[in-house]
């Protein structure tokens, strides 16, 4: 059996292939970028590169010549930009490979975050108090009249997110993500304005059989950078009935297909989850939902090919995994390193590092390195996104 996987350049691509070269399958990693972690990994069979993705017929058409070339079984996409492309087209797709992903008009829904929250709030689900503006001066008219801090989202999964804690920071801020995200503001997708929601980060994560669940996961962000709302670098694996039950529903709503995880943060103030955002893809916390014994991409490539699988409902608890170079970053930015080497010593806890596929560890090593650089440069290290006047424990 032969998978093509996308994005080869991401933390939780490299998972994937590891997960899927472990159980015998042959992996074959794809990018636009010629360095990346995946082309490393023992477990990648072969490498290819496509084009930058910015004319999606030709991305589309390099993805169709290196399915044919190599008679690949599924096509598994891991980053955003690839799975919204490769759900916009999958009918062309599906005439040569198996593709899981859902309609694409569920994409749409999942991949805006205005139309999340949206769908969401018609749901009846708990969500963060939001204004949906449709330009500059509908926020000059309202500013006087939020609470602050606030969060300011552009519609897309890869937008920006922004903190405001007064008037002035929101009119600057604001305006900063519109002209950054010309496209969207031409199409009428202006940001969204959020509260502050105080409290932990929660993770759903599912993995979808057309509208009918087949694999569970859940998991709670212990360190996350940049702290105000960010990656995991360190995150614990739990149950929750409540969280779980949020998840499914929303999920079943939108008749999924393939992964998704669902983001949510508990509030503190009156101890219920608030939606965030759908992720209609595969996260960046993969590797703990492995460890703890949902191997998503293996159940995700077998349920292409037999077209079923036997649910996987149970998982190890209390898991804690940390990514071991991303958590060196936030140690640095939260300035408690000496906890980082302690833990590198604690038995209980599971990380990233793989002795016997450790070159892709080494080159995210030397991105680590340049990353912590360039933020101590532009002294933003442990706030890239602003810093919101309350701040999360740590």
């Amino acid at each position: 059996m032969k998978v093509l996987i996308t994005d080869g350049e991401f933390k939780h691509s490299l998972a994937a292939v590891r997960a899927l070269g472990k159980q015998g399958i042959e992996v074959i990693s794809s990018s636009m970028y010629e360095r990346n972690m995946s082309f490393y990994s023992k477990y990648c069979n072969k490498q290819y590169l496509y084009s930058d993705q910015i004319n999606e017929k030709v991305f589309i058409s390099n993805l169709i010549d290196i399915i044919k070339q190599e008679s690949c079984d599924v096509l598994l996409p891991i980053g955003f930009k690839s799975c919204m492309k490769i759900s916009k087209y999958q009918q062309t797709l599906e005439q040569y490979v198996k593709v899981p992903l859902p309609n694409y008009e569920f994409m749409l829904i999942a991949s805006d975050k205005n139309k999340t929250i949206k769908f969401a709030m018609e749901m009846g689900i708990p969500t963060p108090k939001t204004i949906f503006p449709m330009s500059i001066e509908e926020v000059k008219k309202i500013s006087n009249d939020l609470q602050y801090p606030v969060v300011i989202k552009a519609p897309e999964e890869s937008g920006s997110v922004k903190y405001a804690n007064n008037e002035k920071e929101l009119m600057i801020l604001y305006t900063q993500v519109c002209i950054s995200h010309p496209q969207q503001i031409e199409s009428g997708k202006f940001p969204q304005i959020q509260e502050y929601i105080p409290g932990e980060g929660y993770g759903f994560f599912a993995l979808f059989n057309h509208g009918e669940p087949r694999a569970i996961f859940a998991h709670k962000r212990l360190h996350e950078y940049p702290p105000t709302g960010g990656p995991s670098t360190m995150a614990q694996s739990i149950y929750d009935p409540d969280l779980n039950a949020i998840g499914l529903r929303l999920l079943k709503s939108l008749s999924w297909h393939g992964v998704a995880m669902v983001e949510f943060k508990k509030d503190i103030r009156d101890n219920t989850f608030k939606l965030i955002e759908i992720n209609p893809k595969f996260w960046g916390s993969l590797d703990l939902a492995i460890a703890s014994g949902v191997n998503f991409p293996y159940l995700a490539v077998k349920m292409c090919i037999d077209g079923d699988i036997k649910p996987v409902f149970e998982y190890n608890n209390n898991l804690i995994f940390k990514w071991m170079f991303p958590d060196f970053v936030y140690s640095i930015a939260n300035n408690c390193l000496g906890n980082y080497f302690v833990n590198l010593f604690n038995k209980n806890i599971t990380n990233d590092l793989d002795y016997n596929d450790i070159k892709p560890n080494l080159f995210q090593f030397i991105d680590t390195v340049s990353e912590i650089y360039l933020r101590i440069k532009k002294k933003n290290l442990r706030y890239p996104h602003g810093k919101p006047e309350i701040e999360h424990d740590h």
